[in-house]
């Protein structure tokens, strides 16, 4: 499907298939990119970044299968500022196409040896012929977060001439803090009106903060992967930016969120990278309460310790037995069990309780605490 835009409106770009397989040692299956690409269509994302069809192969095959699929998404594949490499990516069928060249000075001195007028020039050229074919372009700025600022507005102020739709605003090196991100991109905005997607990097764990400052600052793309994945320490997750934007900024973008953990489940398990239990939004220790206080609170009103219902991104809420826990969730628990336990044998059992999991070193399965309950409480009872 052709992209559309609509004034006034945030766009979800997501890169799982393109920067989220550029992380070190992740290969995805031909099939699994292509139920990937699904899964992100039916739960809403607006554009996929699938892949670079230059390198040619099963990657080339297998974007030109996706861009068949006849998703609602946006299909977009990545180039270097390379008119060859964009004819590669449109005999893909894509309708979209990202064309990335560096910015800062680092690279282009470093990196490409050429000046900052080639950038302008190599950028230019390879808009213009994407756009003679009719085709949605996203100019990224790579390194934009090191890239002198005024540079940086004339880079784009020639990509809008060419053509470009949007500028791809990449803190490639994870540098930028939200403060500074809000700063940039709002200077951005005044110089020239063009749209701008933040790109950003978690190297010092901000990706999915600076993500949402760039919005605050006017940015209407945000790019994000599943679980976060990406080069090195990764990019901002698909799952993080859309619950904030719900719940921090009121800003429902109309994402099925409730496929969230499922989602991330396959990613993790395609990527072969696991995900862990404490993960923001999707960890099953996100709505996993042992501390006595809290689960006291939990159990009373939810709400007290859970900004949102767990069945709003696929999980359960789980009341977990252990060192910390308190009488109430012995209580709570026990009721699962389709018991009643009263209060005076739930003081009687809690030290019991602490004293295994302590020697355990983890909280405890419901059949260890049934035994406890049986090895202690029953025969006191019996007496």
């Amino acid at each position: 499907m052709k992209f559309k835009k609509e004034d006034g409106k945030l766009y979800l770009v997501d890169t799982t298939l393109r920067d989220g397989e550029q992380t070190a040692g992740v290969v995805f299956a031909n099939s699994e990119k292509i139920r990937i690409a699904k899964m992100l269509d039916e739960i809403g994302v607006n554009q996929l970044e699938v892949g670079i069809p230059t390198m040619g192969g099963d990657e080339k095959e297998t974007i030109a299968k996706i861009a068949k699929l006849g998703l609602n998404a946006s299909i977009m594949a990545w180039n270097r500022a390379v008119i060859d490499d964009v004819k590669e990516s449109l005999e893909c069928g894509v309708d979209a196409v990202a064309i990335s060249i560096s910015t800062s000075d680092i690279h282009i001195e470093h990196k490409l040896r050429t000046s900052r007028q080639w950038v302008l020039d190599h950028m230019t050229s390879a808009v213009q012929f994407a756009k003679k074919e009719g085709v949605y372009v996203s100019v990224n700025a790579e390194d934009a977060s090191r890239t002198d600022i005024d540079f940086l507005i004339e880079f784009a102020k020639c990509a809008k001439e060419a053509g470009a739709d949007r500028l791809r605003f990449c803190d490639t090196v994870g540098i930028l803090d939200p403060f500074k991100t809000y700063d940039i991109i709002k200077r951005i905005k005044e110089s020239i009106d063009i749209d701008i997607e933040m790109h950003t990097h978690n190297d010092f764990g901000m990706a999915t903060a600076n993500a949402l400052a760039g919005f605050k600052a006017g940015a209407n793309f945000i790019g994000v992967t599943v679980n976060g994945l990406g080069e090195r320490a990764g990019n901002a997750a698909l799952e993080e930016v859309v619950m904030a934007l719900k719940h921090v900024y009121k800003y429902d973008i109309g994402i099925d969120t409730k496929r969230f953990r499922e989602l991330s489940e396959y990613v993790s398990t395609a990527s072969g990278r696991p995900l862990p239990s404490w993960k923001a939004i999707v960890g099953t220790n996100v709505f996993a309460h042992e501390s006595g206080i809290h689960v006291d609170g939990a159990l009373k009103d939810p709400h007290t310790y859970e900004i949102f219902d767990p069945d709003e991104v696929g999980l359960e809420r789980q009341i977990v037995i252990g060192k910390h826990s308190g009488t109430a969730a012995l209580i709570n628990k026990f009721k699962e069990y389709g018991r009643t336990l009263p209060e005076n044998e739930a003081k009687e059992l809690l030290p019991y309780v602490r004293s295994l999991s302590i020697q355990l070193k983890r909280p405890l399965f419901d059949k260890e605490l049934i035994y406890l309950y049986e090895e202690h409480i029953s025969k006191i009872k019996a007496i």
